[in-house]
């Protein structure tokens, strides 16, 4: 196996576009709405893992845990046409920067994914929506959350909540998860 420096810098910015690449699945997640979440929930939600690896560190065997979930942050966040956080949505991003602040450093990959309704253009919603995931990343960052750790991407309108209604605005949202392989 090859360990040089070059070859490290290349397998890690392939699973970085990999991370990126991943197809989001709406259904999946977990509708937050308009409640601000519990730290330790979120916790649980983005980083099961953890729960294991505190049983190992005690001594004990960890027989597996549950799958990473997704959070759909708030239903109702965006205006049209905005990449404006809204003061409910900054409520809800504090404790998610609170999570991700005591993982600094640990080399996990959270994928935020901004999505639009269908009232713009393909390429006006790609890039509204992308504004929405970096607009989150950067407030994420501004609340102490490692830059490394936060995988912004847009999706467009691709992905609707609401697929019955393309233009309703809990479309308008942000997703928060891990960025976990297809299976």
């Amino acid at each position: 196996m090859n360990s040089s420096p070059l070859f490290t810098r290349a397998a890690l910015a392939l699973a970085a576009s990999l991370a990126l690449s991943w197809p989001a699945q709406a259904q999946d997640a977990i509708d937050v709405g308009q409640s601000i979440p519990n730290a330790d929930a979120v916790a649980e939600g983005l980083f099961p893992e953890d729960a294991c690896e505190e049983l190992k560190a005690a001594g004990f065997k960890c027989m597996g845990f549950k799958p990473a979930v997704r959070y759909s942050l708030p239903a109702t966040s965006f205006r049209i046409g905005s990449a404006e956080l809204p003061g409910t949505l900054k409520r809800q991003l504090e404790v998610f920067a609170e999570v991700l602040k005591a993982r600094r450093g640990s080399g996990k990959v959270v994928r935020i994914e901004g999505h639009a309704d269908a009232s713009g253009t393909t390429e006006v919603n790609m890039s509204l929506s992308q504004r929405r995931a970096e607009a989150v990343k950067e407030y994420l960052v501004s609340l102490g959350a490692d830059p490394a750790m936060l995988a912004p991407v847009g999706v467009g309108s691709n992905v609707p909540k609401n697929s019955r209604d393309p233009f309703a605005a809990e479309n308008r949202r942000v997703e928060i998860g891990r960025a976990t392989p297809p299976s």
